[in-house]
């Protein structure tokens, strides 16, 4: 099998010091392909890069009809955040009212990914909690889903339990494929990740962007998932971080998540595209350039939200005294 192309590189000086292969694609409902490059086909852990398409599981098990959930608690569902206040006080208030606390979340605890929520934690003299986990909106909404179907929250991450039957099953009914059992480990938060090719989590996301070939309740789900994370895109990531930029900058067009080990994916919302990306090796910076490079050149964008993309696409590489010596670097395929 041919490698993958070279994505994205390093250049220190005037010498180009790390390559990076990987593979996109971008499809219509259709799964007519748009553009693509590399192996789409070979399986890949998706990781958090499609958390929107798990807590679809909030609208077929009916969680949302119960428990009301707000656009900003479904943002956070579909969130990676940073365990900024904005975040840790959302998944606090919707535990609340489900009746549970952050006793009942069994995605483990880290400290904030946000240095100044670091600083100000470890000022207070205060240990992270699982609502610092990046993942607790999406356990919460898990918890959420539980409760709606009448089900013991505690194992809820555990590959049996009915939770995450609802979740895989929502995630087929939207890419189109079976989720195998030959090819299922488990995520940083303790859930199940289940891999399939970048091709099928691309059509997926534009199906959900579209809502082409989904049942009512999941087209609705999505749409209400889509436009609660782009209207809150701080929500969905955190100060800073390319989802959140992007989504913003784009003002609803664009669909924007990533995933741990070099994982991109979305959905250009106006053109009814999606798009899934992995960068091989897992560099995270590299995944960005790619998917910065990729939006360049399909989502259309205006001057300013290709000045978003571009300090993604071209990231500047300093030593410890802040000098500019190189930089992280999209190449074109």
């Amino acid at each position: 099998m041919d490698a993958n192309p070279i994505l994205a590189e390093v250049v220190r000086g005037n010498w180009v010091e790390n390559r990076h292969r990987g593979a996109f694609i971008v499809v219509d409902a259709d799964g007519g392909v748009i553009a693509a490059a590399g192996d789409v086909e070979r399986p890949v852990f998706p990781r958090s890069a499609i958390k929107s398409m798990q807590a679809l599981a909030i609208f077929d098990r009916h969680a949302s009809e119960r428990f009301h959930h707000t656009q900003e608690e479904l943002a956070l569902a579909c969130a990676s955040h940073h365990g900024e206040d904005a975040h840790v006080a959302g998944v606090s208030q919707l535990l609340a009212r489900l009746g549970l606390s952050e006793r009942d979340l069994e995605c483990g605890a880290h400290m904030p990914t946000n240095a100044k929520a670091r600083a100000a934690l470890r000022a207070r003299g205060a240990e992270p909690s699982p609502l610092h986990n990046n993942c607790s909106g999406k356990h919460s909404g898990m918890l959420s889903v539980a409760l709606a179907m009448g089900v013991p929250t505690a194992g809820y991450v555990e590959r049996e339990h009915d939770v995450q039957r609802a979740v895989r099953a929502a995630v087929e009914a939207v890419i189109g494929e079976e989720l195998r059992e030959d090819r299922c480990g488990t995520d940083g938060c303790s859930i199940p990740t289940w891999a399939a090719p970048l091709r099928a989590f691309a059509r997926g996301f534009a199906r959900m962007a579209t809502g082409q070939g989904l049942d009512r309740t999941h087209a609705a789900g999505a749409a209400a998932l889509f436009d609660a994370a782009t209207s809150h895109p701080h929500l969905v990531a955190g100060t800073g971080h390319i989802d959140t930029l992007v989504m913003e900058a784009f003002e609803g067009r664009v669909m924007q998540k990533g995933g741990a080990e070099g994982v991109q994916c979305g959905a250009i919302r106006d053109k009814g595209w999606g798009y899934a990306l992995k960068c091989d090796d897992g560099n995270m910076a590299a995944s960005q350039a790619m998917v910065a490079a990729l939006l360049l050149a399909h989502a259309g964008p205006d001057a300013r939200q290709r000045a978003v993309l571009e300090q993604f696409a071209r990231q500047p590489l300093k030593n410890v005294r802040g000098t500019v010596v190189g930089e992280m670097r999209a190449i074109s395929t």
